[in-house]
């Protein structure tokens, strides 16, 4: 099931307090809840698509630990990348943001936040973290996102290698964001997941599971 673990579920099955996160411009990726033999999971269909599905939370940034996700990758975006603003499509992406003192924004990242809240009703949040499968970053890199320093995505899969069947993880978000950004992390305050084909027209299919947090 998902969120089925030793540790805490992020709420799962019924998939309360979960909601589609829409782009500006952008088509939306369909997420649905499916039933497998693994138990309930959440399918990600893109369609030259890019959205998010989210959650949101409140974890004070001394509690956060160990978290743990699985995801099955029928396919990679053809061409795809993470670092490139015009390829950066990820079959398969595990999100965690974090609040922060805004104040402490650069001016462009503070335009670029207030102009996402022109657009879509909300300011990003401080920081983002993402886990990523690329199509080719090697495994253990950190890429900046190509239109904003607030995001930043560790490559915890890369290549074909491992499509078609569960991939588990298990990383330490605190140290992980320590390695993306330098500092240490402040609360806590939604997980996402992402599939998107929007740069590269790619249709893809992802299963995600087991989204756990002590």
């Amino acid at each position: 099931m998902f969120g089925a673990c030793t540790t805490a579920p992020i709420e799962p099955h019924t998939a309360e307090g979960w909601h589609d996160v829409p782009l500006p411009g952008k088509r939306r990726t369909a997420y649905r809840w499916e039933l497998m033999p693994e138990g309930r999971v959440l399918v990600a269909q893109a369609d030259s698509s890019a959205s998010m599905y989210r959650k949101r939370l409140t974890r004070p940034a001394d509690t956060l630990r160990d978290v743990e996700f699985s995801w099955m990758v029928q396919a990679l975006p053809e061409g795809g990348d993470v670092s490139d603003a015009n390829a950066c499509d990820a079959a398969a992406r595990v999100l965690f943001a974090f609040g922060g003192d805004h104040a402490r924004l650069s001016s462009r990242n503070q335009l670029l936040f207030e102009l996402a809240r022109t657009l879509t009703g909300e300011a990003p949040p401080f920081a983002t973290l993402a886990y990523v499968w690329d199509t080719s970053a090697p495994v253990g890199r950190v890429v900046t996102h190509p239109r904003s320093d607030r995001v930043r995505k560790i490559v915890v899969e890369s290549g074909p290698a491992g499509l078609r069947q569960w991939n588990r993880y298990r990383r330490t978000v605190g140290a992980d964001y320590r390695l993306a950004f330098g500092e240490a992390p402040g609360p806590l305050l939604a997980v996402a997941v992402m599939t998107d084909g929007d740069n590269t027209r790619s249709h893809l299919t992802t299963r995600y599971r087991d989204i756990s947090l002590p």
